[in-house]
């Protein structure tokens, strides 16, 4: 993880703009970033449907709490450690999105469970296997501990494939005492390619009367039911057809993470789509807005036509797509950054270098300095220790410390 901040991180009111923040700086606008959770959090009340953002995102507890301040019902995590981390954050409501194998783990969920006894904790389940390991670990604890069966796509992750393993998995968790069926949960997101509407609704739908037929069977332990979908790219039509119904012990759950700083790649791309199925009848005004930036200098200017940044793969998500420049700023001339020229383009990144493709005439120097969006704000996050968060003339508010 990069180390910017180590040793010394930047005093209160530092300005990007005087060259007090040292860079490169993985960095997130304030108004932008608290219009996102105001956005999506509407969106949700509007539909009727809880919100658990996925907290592998950004691993930021100061951006937990603002989600949970923002509404938030609950966050969702990916394993046992992250676990703890929301719930010291102050989640009451935590969703391991994922099942709970081995007995390191588990010792980790027992210990979540005692420190935390007013929490409210779910693990995902999807054969019968894991259910007796977990049965066994839990009643030698006698503790409880909630289960979400995960129904998945052919070709898919984890999750249950058919209809029979359904069956026996809820026989199996009916002989431990201590399990306890709350709700189903999938991810749709793994659904890609042509007509991946049409398909991603029919699988909703499956999910969706499965979790029906299992309700009217009384397989459920809890009096709410956890009907959960969604991440960054469908989560109106989880919404859609999860709500879909005249069941009140089903509570549906949306399990969105990257729309917190969205971006200006893969999900700028997803949130568009969203935006035209819903044909304009979308609650919360205007729409998500990227807040996640790096920032870095021209370190050389090596050859006619290429400029190299200081900041590399160590600094930014490389998987989606590469990071594009967005603002330039001369520090001791320029007033306020200004659009980057739309002919500038990175070609290549490396570990702590990137290579700049520039006309041979640009107006750039050594010392200036570029703000660049990133494709996949997950894989930006993790590369930092601190995130720098700015007002709108770009002086710190906060250093936002990451837990990854």
């Amino acid at each position: 993880m990069c180390a910017a901040f180590s040793h010394q991180q930047p005093t209160a009111n530092a300005s990007l703009l005087r060259e007090e923040i040292p860079l490169p700086a993985a960095v997130i606008y304030h108004s932008r970033l608290q219009h996102n959770l105001q956005w999506m959090q509407a969106f949700a009340d509007q539909r009727g449907v809880r919100l658990a953002p996925h907290g592998k995102t950004t691993m930021t507890p100061s951006l937990f709490r603002m989600q949970l301040a923002a509404g938030a019902w609950g966050v969702t995590v990916a394993n046992p450690q992250q676990a703890r981390i929301a719930a010291e954050a102050g989640a009451t409501r935590v969703l391991i999105a994922n099942q709970l194998v081995g007995l390191a783990n588990m010792q980790l969920a027992s210990a979540l469970l005692q420190d935390f006894p007013q929490g409210a904790f779910y693990c995902l389940i999807d054969s019968v296997q894991n259910v007796r390991q977990l049965g066994a670990f839990f009643q030698d604890q006698d503790q409880n501990l909630k289960l979400l069966l995960e129904i998945g796509v052919p070709g898919g992750r984890t999750g249950c494939r058919i209809a029979a393993e359904v069956g026996a998995l809820c026989d199996e968790i009916q002989r431990w005492p201590q399990l306890q069926l709350a709700g189903v949960e999938t991810y749709e997101g793994l659904i890609h390619g042509e007509c991946a509407e049409t398909r991603v609704t029919e699988h909703l739908q499956k999910v969706r009367d499965l979790c029906l037929d299992l309700l009217a069977d009384d397989r459920f332990d809890t009096e709410s039911v956890i009907l959960s979908g969604a991440g960054s790219a469908w989560y109106d039509l989880v919404a859609e057809v999860f709500t879909d119904h005249h069941a009140p012990r089903i509570l549906p759950v949306l399990r969105p993470g990257c729309y917190v700083t969205h971006d200006r790649g893969i999900y700028a791309e997803a949130q568009a789509a969203v935006m035209q199925r819903l044909e304009g009848h979308c609650c919360p005004p205007g729409d998500l807005q990227t807040s996640l930036e790096v920032w870095a200098y021209v370190q050389s200017l090596p050859e006619p036509g290429m400029a190299i940044l200081n900041f590399g793969k160590r600094d930014a998500a490389y998987d989606a797509g590469l990071p594009k420049p967005e603002l330039h700023f001369r520090p001791g001339k320029d007033s306020a950054p200004r659009v980057a020229d739309p002919r500038w383009q990175l070609t290549n990144i490396m570990d702590q270098h990137a290579m700049l493709e520039i006309p041979r005439d640009a107006d750039i120097q050594v010392g200036d300095i570029i703000a660049l969006s990133t494709s996949h704000p997950c894989l930006t996050f993790d590369k930092w220790r601190q995130i720098v968060i700015i007002d709108d003339d770009y002086n710190l508010l906060e250093t936002a410390e990451t837990y990854f």
